[in-house]
């Protein structure tokens, strides 16, 4: 499964002001540990006053759970979402980079060949970490990255390896319970993963 995880993560591996302010420029502040912390400031009628923009707090109602298990089985998707989340991220910079490569090539043949390399690269710089994936964490994984190139899993296979591969992949996730063709829903069977994922972002979690 290990395997198929690593593969299938191959193929898809793909502060402002207003103009009212007079004057911006940066200060730093420090301790004498020197740990440091950038700030902004605005003049306005002579007086300096100093700007830090505060992190985005998330409240939800908290969670309640009918019995242990239910409760295993949230800090196991928060567990499993940390594990995946920067990898789906990294897939979706690396999707995004080979699109406007294949862009600027001239035909079909280049842009396969183009395919060819990038899977090579991508198998060199990931095989590792990718296998130390769990099952449970490769099926977050594939999740994740619908979420953020908005495309699931089988079509980005079908997109840069045809329909045949995806029609097969798709056959191999099945038996492992995973469907690569399940549309991540933020609002409702994966709310609960898109509230990991929210507070995870936001250091709350």
């Amino acid at each position: 499964m290990r395997k198929i995880i690593f593969i299938l993560f191959l193929v898809c591996v793909s502060v402002c002001f207003s103009d009212v302010i007079a004057q911006i420029d940066v200060t730093t502040t420090g301790s004498q540990e020197e740990s440091y912390v950038l700030m902004e400031k605005v003049i306005e009628d002579g007086e300096t006053i100093y700007l830090k923009t505060l992190r985005t707090v998330y409240v939800y109602p908290p969670l309640v759970f009918k019995n242990k298990r239910q409760e295993r089985f949230y800090w196991r998707t928060v567990r499993d979402v940390k594990k995946a989340l920067p990898y789906a991220r990294l897939a979706s910079m690396e999707i995004n980079k080979l699109n406007k490569e294949l862009f600027l090539l001239p035909n079909d043949v280049a842009r396969k060949k183009h395919i060819s390399q990038f899977q090579k690269r991508i198998f060199r710089e990931y095989e590792k970490p990718l296998r130390k994936l769990t099952i449970n964490q490769g099926k977050m994984l594939v999740k994740l990255i619908d979420r953020e190139h908005d495309m699931n899993t089988f079509d980005l296979i079908k997109a840069y390896k045809g329909s045949m591969p995806a029609v097969f992949w798709n056959t191999i996730a099945r038996f492992f319970g995973s469907d690569l063709k399940a549309e991540y829903d933020a609002t409702d069977k994966d709310r609960i993963v898109e509230r990991v994922v929210t507070l995870v972002d936001a250091g709350q979690l």
